[in-house]
């Protein structure tokens, strides 16, 4: 029998929901696949939509990932300093197929030293400050670099499963689960991007500043860390 590729997606306080939440139900409905969500124990985890999530197991007890997945949030900037969570991104990514990240989980993936030299993409407002970590940061709604699958803004989540889906088990079943989604985005208004006719271009430089006072310390400090550090 033909073991079922497994997805850990790692799971933390003030997650983003819908940057774990939409890759996984993408992920739920793949052939012989399971999804496994990794914390520290098993208890409730509050999310930044004011409700909490269940993991499925702790990071000592999780089996190793085909698929890693870091979702984003305001809270993973609080696991850059948590060097057990770190170790286990690491020591999951050196055996998974693909390492991967939605949003600002690729700072994550950076401060467990995993985008060194490699291109990534993250949430606009906090793009500039990948190269802090030694990433090249590449604008686009998902960007892969050899086995690193990193998506953008918390709705590219659902693009990028979609992406591994497709490169895992082919176009058709990706087609397939994205007509059983109705994924057929069709936003009523043209302000999903910085650049979008509609977007409000004060409050665009309002989150750039915001992210850059509250992160940027955050992630120099990460960087400090890794062997050899990459910070200015």
């Amino acid at each position: 029998m033909t073991a079922p590729l497994r997805f850990v997606s790692v799971l933390f306080p003030r997650v983003t929901q819908l940057d774990l939440t939409g890759p996984v139900e993408v992920f739920s409905h793949l052939p012989d696949a399971v999804s496994d969500l990794a914390w520290h124990r098993i208890e409730p985890v509050p999310t930044s939509a004011g409700f909490s999530i269940l993991p499925t197991v702790t990071f000592d007890d999780a089996p190793q990932a085909d698929v890693l997945m870091v979702p984003g949030g305001q809270g993973a900037f609080d696991l850059l300093d948590d060097a057990v969570a770190l170790d286990f991104v690491r020591r999951q990514a050196a055996g998974a197929r693909y390492v991967t990240s939605v949003c600002t989980g690729a700072f994550v993936l950076g401060a467990a030293g995993l985008l060194g030299g490699r291109r990534a993409t993250t949430h606009w407002a906090s793009h500039p400050l990948l190269e802090v970590l030694g990433a090249v940061p590449e604008h686009g709604r998902v960007v892969r670099d050899g086995n690193v699958f990193t998506g953008g803004g918390v709705t590219s989540g659902i693009d990028f499963a979609l992406r591994l889906a497709a490169k895992i088990y082919g176009d058709n079943v990706a087609r397939s689960i994205q007509l059983g989604l109705e994924y057929a985005p069709a936003p009523p208004f043209d302000a999903g991007t910085p650049l979008a006719p509609e977007a409000d271009a004060a409050q665009v430089e309002r989150s750039i500043a915001h992210a850059r006072a509250t992160r940027e310390a955050i992630v120099r400090r990460a960087a400090d860390r890794l062997v050899g550090g990459v910070s200015s």
